[in-house]
């Protein structure tokens, strides 16, 4: 299948960014495979070597974005430093990654609706992997008496939930910079938990 191969072609990849920049600015419902090949001056069974459909699209956006935070939050986990510094590490990159990609990630955000039941169960397990990163630093820090919030789901779910939310509105009149934004929130993710 096109979407999981590697080595993308350079078609495909161009596809992908003009479909993200269309899901971005009027949704996944709101866009045709004809308004996607129309900002590539190509025509809509151009698009059908790569992609058999628009929801075989969404889900490669998908999984190349979700795929892309989980990694850049591991690269940056050091399961040796102190809690407190791998919170800040990982929440600082989560909320730079959705700063830094905003268009790509409020696709795969908030459009997860048009995807297949099996695409959207594949995309949800790596959700939970990338919560798992944060779970894990939240329980270690609750376990040693670092931490103090009484539910360590609810303190991820908290942090997720505002890394998350950033790609809605990012940038702003105040926030155009995706490094000071995430040391921003890196900061707050340990005043947070507490």
């Amino acid at each position: 299948m096109a979407v999981t191969r590697a080595g993308d072609s350079v078609a495909a990849e161009r596809i992908r960014q003009a479909a993200i920049a269309s899901f971005a600015e009027v949704g996944y419902g709101g866009t045709s495979t004809r308004q996607i090949a129309k900002r590539l001056n190509m025509s809509a069974a151009a698009m059908y070597p790569h992609y058999r459909s628009k929801e075989e699209l969404l889900y490669a956006i998908a999984l190349q974005g979700h795929r892309g935070v989980l990694a850049a939050l591991r690269a940056v986990d050091d399961e040796s430093a102190p809690d407190d510094q791998r919170l800040r590490a990982v929440v600082r990159e989560f909320a730079r990654w959705q700063a830094e990609h905003h268009q790509l990630a409020k696709v795969v955000q908030y459009e997860l609706h048009g995807l297949t039941h099996e695409h959207y169960r594949e995309i949800t397990a790596i959700r939970r992997d990338t919560s798992d990163v944060i779970g894990a630093i939240v329980s270690r820090g609750v376990a040693s008496g670092e931490f103090t919030v009484a539910a360590a789901d609810d303190a991820v779910l908290a942090l997720s939930s505002l890394c998350v939310d950033v790609c809605r509105w990012f940038p702003s009149r105040t926030h155009r910079d995706p490094e000071a934004l995430g040391h921003a929130y890196g900061d707050l993710a340990v005043r947070m938990v507490r």
